[in-house]
């Protein structure tokens, strides 16, 4: 799903990575982001990437949503709120005080999750 993610924002170029980094980096003793696949009969349907951050000024974590994807045939049925749901688990177990996404979006306060 990340090559499809690649294709779809025309950067499959970009795309140099592979398992074993996915494996280290996610799985491995020190997991540098979470992700969370949305799943529908049992396929992979779409994901979330998320990694923590922190505020210096609040003194609290963060997280910041760096990918949110779901296949084309799935979008606009909801598919997404999967990953959204667990992502506000993680935010609330982590007692995180804001989220963030990529792009041009502002920070959001924990009072708007």
């Amino acid at each position: 799903m990340i090559r499809e993610l690649a294709e779809y924002e025309r950067l499959s170029h970009e795309v140099v990575g592979g398992p074993e980094g996915l494996e280290e980096h996610l799985f491995g003793a020190r997991p540098a982001a979470e992700a969370v696949i949305a799943e529908a009969g049992g396929e992979p349907i779409g994901f979330a990437l998320f990694f923590t951050t922190f505020s210096t000024f609040l003194c609290r974590p963060g997280l910041w949503l760096e990918d949110l994807f779901v296949r084309p045939e799935h979008r606009g049925n909801g598919a997404s709120l999967g990953p959204a749901r667990a992502r506000r688990r993680v935010v609330r177990r982590n007692g995180s005080a804001r989220r963030s996404w990529t792009g041009d979006r502002p920070c959001r306060s924990m009072q708007e999750v």
